[in-house]
């Protein structure tokens, strides 16, 4: 699945995070030879943290007219380079990757590279406005940072993850956080766009961990069978363009997250676990989120627990008309567990 951080430019000059999203013009990546430039940069110590559209905008107008003198302006910064910004055998690997794309009489990359607990995840260039881009940001490191917690508590616990399941898993940094954690588990990594399941193999192959598979599915439609784990970040904003990264339909956003959740119970092995990431926009203090699945869950006599991780994110959205009677947007984590009987 693809992150959900996003955001509206403000800097003059810019191309808006909300454009009309565009069919992607570049054709998938050489996985070999991506590979290759992933380890080359993992060779040089690269590092850099994604942040959200509206920050990436606010840095990139302060030097907006400069040409890329570093990895982290080329692969981070998503500007364009010259030839003498890399070394030649880097730059060779970029063309060879198909990831250079010509910019007057340099280059610009059409991905970038983040950074995260050691491992590096390639994905989508800045600005991220075409139907299939594969997003990476905020919300994925505040995804992340919750779910090695609670994996780590399934597994002081002592219970099993045989089957696992990260759903819109994206450049797949959740897939590969629990691939890690549960290296005797089948980890299914499951999305619709099949830009993210391309980088995502790359990035499970950076990564090293072999038991990650990375399948097609709409939400679990595509994969068969109970799960012991089920992890998700899904988009959870109204885009006008519907982009899948971050358009999560239904009511104020939460459509996505509210299937996924009536499909994991009844795809929960006994025992096991949903972990969900996700973000509800509050209306004068209510959460229509939160109102909408306790009833499910205590229905299905989960054990459950569910709490705002951060009660103001992606603001800016406030000013678009779909959330002209919301109060702000919240992001929230649900675990529910299944009983063992």
């Amino acid at each position: 699945m693809t992150d959900t951080a996003r955001g509206a430019s403000i800097s003059a000059g810019a191309v808006p995070e909300t454009a009309p999203a565009r069919a992607h013009a570049q054709p998938l990546p050489d996985a070999a030879v991506l590979l290759e430039v992933g380890r080359a940069l993992r060779a040089a110590n690269y590092r850099f943290t994604t942040v959200t559209p509206a920050t990436h905008s606010r840095v990139k107008a302060r030097t907006d007219h400069v040409w890329a003198r570093d990895l982290c302006d080329i692969f981070g910064w998503s500007r364009p380079f010259r030839a003498d910004a890399l070394s030649p055998e880097l730059l060779a690997l970029m063309i060879r990757a198909g990831i250079a794309q010509p910019h007057r009489d340099g280059w610009r990359s059409t991905l970038r590279a983040a950074t995260l607990d050691g491992e590096l995840y390639f994905h989508s260039a800045y600005p991220t406005n075409e139907a299939d881009a594969v997003f990476f940001g905020p919300d994925t490191y505040r995804f992340a940072r919750a779910l090695r917690g609670e994996l780590a508590a399934i597994a002081a616990a002592g219970r099993p993850v045989l089957r696992a399941a990260d759903v819109g898993a994206g450049a797949g940094p959740g897939a590969l956080t629990v691939a890690r954690r549960f290296p005797q588990a089948e980890v299914l990594a499951l999305d619709i766009n099949e830009r993210a399941m391309h980088l995502c193999r790359v990035n499970a192959a950076l990564a090293g961990t072999a038991n990650t598979a990375v399948q097609r599915s709409d939400l679990l439609h595509g994969a068969p069978g109970e799960f012991d784990l089920i992890v998700s970040n899904p988009p959870y904003l109204l885009d006008k363009s519907e982009r899948a990264y971050r358009h999560g339909g239904g009511e104020l956003g939460i459509g996505l997250s509210l299937t996924l959740v009536r499909q994991a119970l009844g795809r929960l092995a006994p025992g096991g676990s949903l972990l969900l990431y996700t973000g509800v926009a509050m209306v004068r203090n209510d959460d229509p989120f939160l109102h909408r699945i306790a009833p499910l869950l205590d229905q299905a006599g989960m054990a459950w627990h569910y709490e705002e991780l951060d009660p103001d994110v992606f603001g800016e959205e406030l000013d678009t008309p779909a959330y002209a009677e919301a109060d702000r947007i919240a992001a929230v984590w649900l675990k529910a567990a299944k009983p063992l009987h």
